[in-house]
């Protein structure tokens, strides 16, 4: 053993051990991998639960296609737990009295007493966006309001916190299916207003504080607009932003009926300033960092790589329900992981959910991880296993 009698060299020493420390930090494995450098295994409608026996006889009468919503979820927390799932989608619908949904015409139709309810109806009447399918006819879900559902993702990170970002679609619905026979006809179940949209802001600001998110103005920076930020800066350091969540609505930039996103980005707000929420942008915007592109073969894969490659965050689908599954043909999902979209989206994240298909399909990454290296931009050195 060395021993230093001078303060010198005691000095010397600690500095010495001071640099070494130093010089390990730097080649910590993933230390410079950024958020857009992984790929993450999303679910599509990840609330989404089928309804049941009671109802199905109305639902095949009046739903076009209804195998293609024969799939149903596991609770949120269990997705992040226990399927590797990072990325989520609910669909939202304005409820600003509260009641507008209730009860759904689906449980009129199939002359269910209050008993029979297939989940309790109460919650349906309060205030708040609430989260299903289809007005109407597919009201079941694993939480049946936007606050119930990011409480829960809350408890889950809260548990979890060194977790990789978990990014959240939001689609904003607008459909009354069931008007002409005697349901929702309400204009707010149809178009959605620029206060209805700050609503979800407010909601997802009243359970998460914003060091828990990932926000527009956390990417922006200076006076540059939010793609000059993202194309010329990227986006933060994986491990920055540990234990966040980050939001984006997936509708369509290009839809000028209801034209949401244009309403989001008025007055002032044309890089999402003082947003929560990204948008699905398109290419030359200020706003635009993330991009929806759901269709990932043939030239749409080159184009997610070109989209990738330039540092926009895409999300494609590795299935369409349930014509991927019935045609048992795995182009789609081979196709989207190779695109290189940080987001593939599946109805199949784990093994079993295809099985009354008789085909055993699953959309998952290899040896069930959370998240990858990018194979289109992570850099040199990115290590799976350091990832989560």
């Amino acid at each position: 053993m060395c021993r230093w009698e001078s303060s010198e060299g005691i000095y010397r020493i600690s500095t010495s051990l001071v640099l070494l420390a130093h010089s390990t930090s730097a080649f910590k494995p993933n230390a410079n991998i950024h958020l857009n450098h992984i790929q993450v295994i999303g679910t599509h409608n990840s609330y989404h639960r089928e309804v049941n026996l009671a109802e199905r006889t109305v639902f095949e009468q009046y739903v076009t296609n209804p195998q293609d919503y024969s799939y149903s979820h596991s609770g949120l927390a269990n997705q992040l737990q226990h399927q590797s799932i990072r990325s989520l989608e609910l669909d939202l619908h304005s409820d600003e009295k509260g009641g507008l949904y209730y009860p759904p015409l689906i449980w009129t139709l199939s002359n269910l007493t209050t008993a029979q309810e297939p989940f309790d109806g109460e919650i349906l009447k309060k205030p708040g966006l609430k989260v299903f399918h289809v007005t109407d006819f597919d009201p079941n879900a694993v939480c049946h309001t936007f606050v119930d559902c990011l409480n829960q993702l809350k408890a889950w990170s809260d548990a979890n916190r060194d977790h990789v970002p978990i990014l959240i679609d939001l689609e904003l619905k607008s459909d009354d299916s069931g008007c002409k026979l005697g349901g929702v006809c309400d204009e707010e179940a149809t178009t959605w207003t620029l206060n209805r949209m700050l609503n979800v802001d407010k909601e997802i600001l009243s359970v998460f504080k914003t060091k828990q998110l990932i926000r527009p103005d956390d990417v922006r920076q200076g006076k540059l607009t939010l793609e000059q930020s993202v194309l010329k800066h990227g986006w933060p350091r994986l491990d920055d932003v540990r234990g966040r969540f980050m939001f984006f609505f997936d509708s369509d930039p290009k839809n000028t009926t209801t034209d949401q996103r244009t309403m989001y980005t008025s007055n002032g707000h044309e890089s999402l300033q003082d947003r929560t929420v990204f948008t699905n942008a398109v290419e030359g915007a200020p706003d635009c960092a993330f991009i929806k592109h759901n269709e990932p073969t043939g030239a749409d894969r080159q184009e997610i790589q070109r989209l990738v490659n330039k540092g926009y965050i895409v999300r494609t689908r590795a299935d369409v329900p349930m014509t991927t599954v019935l045609a048992k043909n795995t182009t789609m999902r081979d196709s989207a992981f190779k695109s290189g979209a940080q987001i593939v989206s599946t109805d199949f994240p784990v093994y079993g959910m295809s099985a009354r298909w008789d085909w055993d399909y699953v959309a998952q990454l290899e040896g069930g991880r959370v998240a990858r290296c990018n194979p289109v931009v992570a850099p040199r050195g990115c290590s799976d296993a350091g990832l989560e």
